[in-house]
C-alpha cells in the first residue's frame, strides 16, 4: 500500500498549482492521506522547516557520538569527522590566513549543513530543504548579517563607510565617491540574492529532473499496474550528488570571500 501511495504521488506530482514536480516525501504522503487533519496541515505548511531541523538534529547527534569519548589516536567516526574539520580549517585559513581560524566554525558548519541538505533529498521519503527559496534566503541573509558585522567590528564605523566609498585617497577617488558609494551598496545587497537563488535553483532543478524521469519510468510500464517502474532517473542521482556537493562548496567559498573583502588591507 505504501508503494502504491508513492506511485500515485509521483504520477500526480506537480499536477496542481502548487509548484514544479518533486518526488513525494514522508510529509506529503501523510498530507495526502490525512489532508483534513490539523497535524497534517501543520506539517505540510512547515515541511521545509521540519526537514531543516531534522538535518540539524542528525548532525548534532552525529557530533555528539563522535566526540563523547575522544581518543588520542582517533578511529572510526571520530577520525572521519576530524579529517573533515581539518580539511575545512585548512581550506578556510588558506583564503583568510590565520584570522580564518575564528571563522572556521561558522563557515564549516555552513558547508556541512548545506551539503547534507542537498543530499537529504536523495534519500527515499526525505526532501532537500535547500530546494526552497525560503531556506536558501535564510542562509544567505545569515551570511550577509555576519559579514556586515565583521566589517563594522574590524574597520569601525568610519572605516566601514570608507570601505563603501571605495577608500578614496586622492582627488579622483573623492570625486568618484557619489558613484562608488551607491554602487558598493547595491553590490553588497545583491550578494545574498545571488547566493540564495543560485543554490535554490540548482537543487530544485536536480529534484525536478529526477522526479520527471521517475514519473516517466513509471508511465512506461503503467499498463502493468505495478508499483514500480524503469529506473530512468538513476544516472541523474549521481549528477545530483556531484552538483549538490559543488553548490555547497560554491556557497561556502563565496561566503569566505565576502569575509575576506571586509578585512583591512593589511590582513589580505
Amino acid at each position: 500500500m505504501f508503494l502504491l501511495n508513492v506511485v500515485v504521488a509521483v504520477e500526480n506530482a506537480g499536477a496542481g498549482p502548487e509548484g514544479p514536480p518533486e518526488l513525494p516525501n514522508i510529509i506529503t504522503l501523510i498530507y495526502d492521506k490525512f489532508s483534513s487533519m490539523p497535524f497534517a496541515q501543520f506539517l505540510h505548511h512547515w515541511e521545509n522547516v521540519f526537514f531543516s531541523l531534522l538535518i540539524a538534529v542528525f548532525l548534532g547527534v552525529l557530533s555528539y557520538f563522535a566526540s563523547r569519548k575522544p581518543k588520542l589516536v582517533p578511529g572510526g567516526l571520530q577520525n572521519f569527522l576530524e579529517m573533515v574539520v581539518e580539511g575545512i580549517s585548512n581550506f578556510v585559513c588558506g583564503i583568510l590566513g590565520e584570522e580564518g581560524k575564528n571563522y572556521v566554525p561558522f563557515l564549516g558548519t555552513l558547508f556541512i549543513y548545506i551539503f547534507c541538505m542537498n543530499m537529504f533529498g536523495l534519500i527515499p521519503g526525505m526532501k532537500s530543504p535547500s530546494s526552497s527559496i525560503n531556506t536558501t534566503a535564510a542562509l544567505a541573509i545569515t551570511v550577509f548579517i555576519y559579514v556586515q558585522y565583521t566589517g563594522i567590528r574590524k574597520l569601525g564605523i568610519l572605516g566601514y563607510i570608507d570601505h563603501f566609498a571605495g577608500r578614496p585617497r586622492d582627488l579622483a577617488g573623492i570625486l568618484l565617491v557619489p558613484l562608488m558609494f551607491p554602487l558598493h551598496i547595491i553590490t553588497e545587497l545583491a550578494k545574498p540574492l545571488s547566493l540564495s537563488v543560485r543554490l535554490f535553483g540548482n537543487v530544485l532543478g536536480e529534484d525536478v529532473l529526477i522526479a520527471v524521469f521517475v514519473g516517466l519510468g513509471i508511465s512506461i510500464v503503467g499498463f502493468l499496474k505495478l508499483p514500480l517502474g524503469i529506473p530512468l532517473h538513476f544516472p541523474f542521482v549521481f549528477l545530483a550528488i556531484l552538483t549538490g556537493a559543488i553548490q555547497a562548496l560554491v556557497f561556502s567559498v563565496l561566503s569566505t570571500i565576502y569575509f575576506l573583502m571586509m578585512f583591512p588591507h593589511e590582513e589580505h
